[in-house]
């Protein structure tokens, strides 16, 4: 199993836990779903702490939400349906961590679809910031 290195920009597959389901006493994620790292930071116990935005079938009632165009799903190899990225929510996790997933069950050694592209990933930054400096930025421990 060759993991990716964890990068800004990179989709990986992973089980994310969404904020409300965290608040009603979940700690697994749903189902597994492309999830876009946004930060990706050393520790000082030498862990590598993740950050990532989930992506959604489910247009978000958010302005700052990131519609992927047709293009960018393609090259990802994503599905048909229109995807968004949530910029409202986070999760944090320590790299690999045990919600990482194949992105598929005839890929079982492949765990990420690729990175965005440079626009795309900066109005991510750019709506999580938003949220951030209006305190309404949820964040998932996920350790």
């Amino acid at each position: 199993m060759a993991l990716p290195e964890p990068a800004p920009g990179l989709v990986i597959s992973y089980s994310y836990l969404w904020c409300d389901q965290h608040r009603s006493g979940a700690e697994e994620g749903r189902k597994a779903r492309p999830c876009a790292i946004v930060v990706a930071t050393t520790d000082e116990d030498g862990d590598t702490k993740v950050y990532v935005a989930p992506v959604t079938h489910s247009r978000p009632d958010d302005p700052h939400a990131v519609e992927l165009p047709l293009a960018v799903k393609q090259r990802l190899g994503l599905d048909e349906a229109p995807p968004w990225i949530v910029t409202t929510e986070l999760n944090r996790f320590i790299w690999p961590g045990y919600d990482l997933r194949p992105i598929g069950r005839d890929k079982p050694d492949v765990f990420a679809w690729g990175f965005l592209p440079v626009g795309i990933f900066n109005a991510l930054k750019r709506g999580i910031a938003a949220h951030q400096r209006e305190r309404r930025l949820h964040l998932t421990p996920r350790e």
